[in-house]
């Protein structure tokens, strides 16, 4: 996303138009399908809590199979060097998250975000001498999160998500064959939509092509709109998938459930007050889960479910989906499909 965004977390279907069928999708795989939310530490709800326990048990009420445990990781801005884990979820609550969400039936996911203040995590770009410094720093945290992950026997580990401004280069590389070292789950990185995915040279070492997919919309009633900005992003995703003969995974799709969101899907309510509408975030929801659907495209991650079980609700403008329409509307249609 373009700004702070849907990043600012740590505090705190009606009609559908389907879209055509494609004419690929990679071959069904033995593994779990892994679809569920983003699922996000509220700080009066932390991972190992009762509070979490009923929240990751509504979550799976759903029909998901899957929750992603979001560690944070914290920079200064986006050119320092200087990027450590941070206390934000640490490594306890990160292995009690895994618990809560494998003792509640779903597959768990490690998926790291780097915090920047004010910023996300796009706009990190390090050159020079300190860029070394960047993915050394990096590589340490993330094999530290590997360990856990295969401690925890987590299902995946995401090697990043959105780094576009740092996911060139050999370095990578030489990172994935390390963590295949330590962790025997699946791997994958997160794209931020088709533009990064088409830049992304270590897809073919990796598990699967993921992305966050936030495109523009168009207005709140212009579903046709929705369903070609939807259908053109998903044929590109699948051309990269294609081309390196990997499955695609949608790690996040989401939207406010305010109004004008559809314009800016990537924006938080931090960014722009606007009226509460259920209905619109349900809607778009739909339409990207039919999109989904035609081309077999099974593992999902909607942003967002808090841990908090009071979260979201009907005067909330923000991306939870719980306590809305939106989360009766995913189940319906996860317990169908």
């Amino acid at each position: 996303m373009r700004t702070l965004s849907r990043r600012h977390v740590v505090s705190a279907f009606g009609a559908v138009t389907m879209v055509g069928s494609p004419s690929w999708s990679f071959p069904p795989s033995s593994s779990p399908v892994l679809r569920g939310f983003n699922l996000i530490e509220s700080e009066d709800a932390p991972f190992g809590s009762m509070e979490a326990e009923t929240s990751i048990h509504r979550l799976a009420a759903t029909g998901a199979t899957a929750a992603a445990i979001v560690p944070f990781l914290w920079q200064a801005n986006a050119s320092s060097d200087e990027i450590i884990m941070g206390n934000a979820v640490p490594e306890d609550r990160i292995r009690a998250g895994i618990a809560q969400v494998q003792a509640a039936g779903l597959s768990a996911v490690v998926k790291p975000h780097v915090w920047v203040p004010d910023r996300w995590a796009g706009a990190i770009l390090v050159e020079g001498e300190g860029k070394v410094r960047w993915h050394d720093a990096y590589r340490k945290i993330l094999l530290e999160l590997a360990g856990i992950a295969q401690n925890e026997q987590a299902e995946v580990l995401v090697l990043g998500t959105e780094l576009r401004g740092m996911s060139d280069g050999p370095r990578w590389a030489e990172l994935i064959k390390e963590v295949r070292r330590s962790f025997s789950g699946r791997l994958t990185y997160v794209a931020h939509g088709a533009d990064e995915a088409e830049r992304v040279a270590f897809w073919p070492l990796l598990d699967a092509v993921a992305v966050s997919l936030y495109p523009p919309l168009g207005a709140d009633n212009a579903q046709e709109n929705w369903r070609r900005a939807i259908e053109t992003e998903l044929d590109r995703v699948e051309a990269v998938a294609r081309n390196v003969e990997k499955p695609v995974w949608i790690a996040e799709i989401g939207i406010r459930s305010a109004e004008g969101a559809a314009a800016r899907p990537w924006e938080s309510a931090e960014e722009r007050a606007a009226q509460p509408d259920l209905q619109l975030q349900a809607a778009v929801l739909s339409q990207w889960l039919h999109a989904l659907k035609d081309r077999k495209i099974d593992n999902v991650w909607i942003w967002r479910w808090l841990t908090d079980p009071e979260g979201g609700g009907q005067y909330d403008t923000d991306f939870t989906v719980q306590n809305k329409l939106a989360e009766s509307r995913i189940g319906d249609w996860w317990r169908e499909y």
